[in-house]
């Protein structure tokens, strides 16, 4: 925010700010207009000192036992906005820790595995798909996290800018699905790593059921928490991840042949590997909405954008690999048939007897950096879906919610996983990329790229904000195209079919193109 720059003192050094020096350097209307945002009604705020104070909105004050857990560093805020002098978070390398932990898990590998072991891709061609599309999906989330910092909105919030009080409720929900999604992806690989792990002594549900109460004890105390864990957690992961390919990498080379890449295969799994990367785009600024605006924009976007490129590039290209080989060592079949991409890596390690399995329980365990983190999501996303009185019931009781919902949908489906992944991802790059054209047009085009126009009076005023009638005719409309062009495990359509999946292509461009005319119209009749 560039007014905000102005009046802003910086300090020197990454320790964390009270808040004391950004007052200081305000003008009076600033100052009062800050008031009036952070004022809360009683019923919504527990003071927990300057420690805790930005971190404990929608704390019910008549409860003792919120407020001993607020006093204990459980953030208690939810949805409201980050008032200007709570945003002290001084560690903008928080947000580099953050995406590379999220990334460096076996996550990655199991998506890379798609391209050739289920799509039937080269090993060539898969990786040069995975860089090229990579290098594109990690924009999106890499460019809207900008705001977090310079709005103090949470990605869900600032939606609401453009699809308003009540329509985003309908982006909220297609959240929820993407984000739980993903935490269901992750706490079945790492209940089937688990299970191999065990020999099938444990089986893959209890794998799961474990591996979900751990990221939830993560996500439960929140936005500190998180970023702490995420800043330590990536270390044995990478240890575990470099001992596997050390042990088994020698096999890699055992590639099975393939027949010559199609277009339309390539554009197929690139819309995979797009999803993969893209959907963090609607959570993004939740991670970094503490942090102090004066925090350089190239910074922030660099932090975001090299900590998802950088492990998730190569992980996916070690999966290429080892879903290539797969098929010619039966080893790798069977394990892989008994434990999926867990029974593989045991296999790997095969040669270095009892140490080999505590190397792939670390991996099993690496999937939690990406877990804990799309958790802590939810727990904020539930409060946007439900309304305002669900803003009421601290951010924490949701964790445990969406803990539930996990272990009950990851435990049936565990067995169909991968064709499930391909689909899962493949859906929700359309849809997100439909979210991205539109709040992304909505900044830069009608709010001129100006942070400051998200007026923090009005976040929760549905006669303010813009009504949402544009964002979502320009949401719809785009699916009459878009489902013709979907290639999916369940259907293909009629232009598919020629092209390949060009989906999300068609709704980023369609998204704009809807967005802008409707939106234009829009302010014209309400003003808004």
């Amino acid at each position: 925010m560039d007014d905000t720059r102005q009046h802003v003192r910086v300090r020197d050094g990454d320790g964390d700010a009270d808040g004391g020096d950004i007052e200081k350097g305000l003008s009076l209307e600033e100052k009062t207009k800050t008031a009036q945002v952070t004022t809360l009604p009683s019923s919504l705020c527990a003071s927990q000192g300057k420690e805790q104070g930005q971190l404990d909105q929608g704390l019910p004050s008549s409860s003792s036992f919120f407020q001993r857990l607020a006093s204990h560093g459980v953030e208690t805020r939810g949805i409201h906005p980050v008032a200007l002098k709570d945003r002290n978070d001084r560690r903008p390398i928080n947000i580099f820790s953050f995406w590379w932990t999220a990334s460096l898990s076996l996550l990655p590998i199991t998506t890379g595995l798609v391209g050739t072991y289920f799509d039937g891709l080269s090993l060539e061609a898969t990786c040069l798909t995975i860089l090229f599309f990579s290098l594109a999906g990690a924009l999106p989330p890499a460019c809207l996290g900008l705001l977090g910092p310079q709005t103090g909105l949470r990605q869900m919030v600032q939606a609401r800018y453009s699809f308003g009080l009540y329509f985003v409720g309908v982006v909220a929900l297609l959240n929820l699905a993407t984000t739980t999604g993903w935490t269901i992806v992750s706490a079945i690989v790492a209940g089937q790593t688990l299970s191999a792990v065990s020999g099938g002594g444990l089986s893959w549900a209890v794998g799961i059921v474990i591996i979900s109460l751990i990221g939830l004890t993560i996500s439960f105390m929140g936005y500190r928490v998180v970023h702490a864990y995420e800043r330590f957690a990536w270390i044995p992961a990478l240890i575990a991840i470099v001992i596997t390919v050390g042990c088994g990498g020698h096999l890699l080379k055992m590639q099975a042949p393939t027949d010559p890449a199609k277009a339309s295969t390539v554009l197929t799994y690139g819309c995979v590997v797009t999803g993969f990367l893209m959907s963090w785009a609607t959570m993004v600024s939740d991670f970094c909405v503490y942090i102090h605006p004066s925090t350089s924009k190239i910074r922030i976007f660099s932090y975001t954008y090299f900590g998802l490129l950088i492990p998730t590039v190569p992980l996916m290209c070690l999966g290429a690999a080892i879903g290539g080989a797969i098929p010619s060592i039966p080893a790798w079949e069977t394990a892989y048939g008994d434990g999926a991409i867990g029974g593989v890596a045991l296999a790997m390690l095969h040669s270095t007897g009892g140490f080999g399995k505590f190397v792939t329980v670390v991996l099993a365990f690496s999937v939690l950096g990406n877990m804990a983190g799309s958790m802590y999501s939810i727990s904020v996303q539930f409060q946007i879906l439900l309304g305002p009185v669900s803003a009421r019931v601290p951010r924490f009781v949701y964790s445990i919610v969406i803990t539930a919902v996990v272990i009950a949908v990851s435990i049936p489906i565990s067995h169909e996983f991968e064709e499930s992944l391909e689909s899962f991802l493949g859906v929700i790059c359309y849809w997100v990329a439909i979210f991205v054209a539109i709040v992304s047009t909505e900044h830069l085009y009608f709010r001129r790229g100006d942070a400051s126009s998200y007026d923090h009076a009005i976040w929760n005023v549905g006669h303010k904000l813009p009504p949402g009638l544009a964002a979502m005719a320009a949401s719809i409309l785009p699916f009459g195209l878009i489902i013709p062009c979907m290639d999916e495990s369940w259907y293909t359509g009629p232009i598919a079919k020629t092209t390949g999946d060009i989906g999300f292509e068609v709704g980023l461009v369609l998204g704009v193109l809807f967005y802008l005319p409707f939106r234009t119209l829009e302010r014209r009749i309400t003003g808004r």
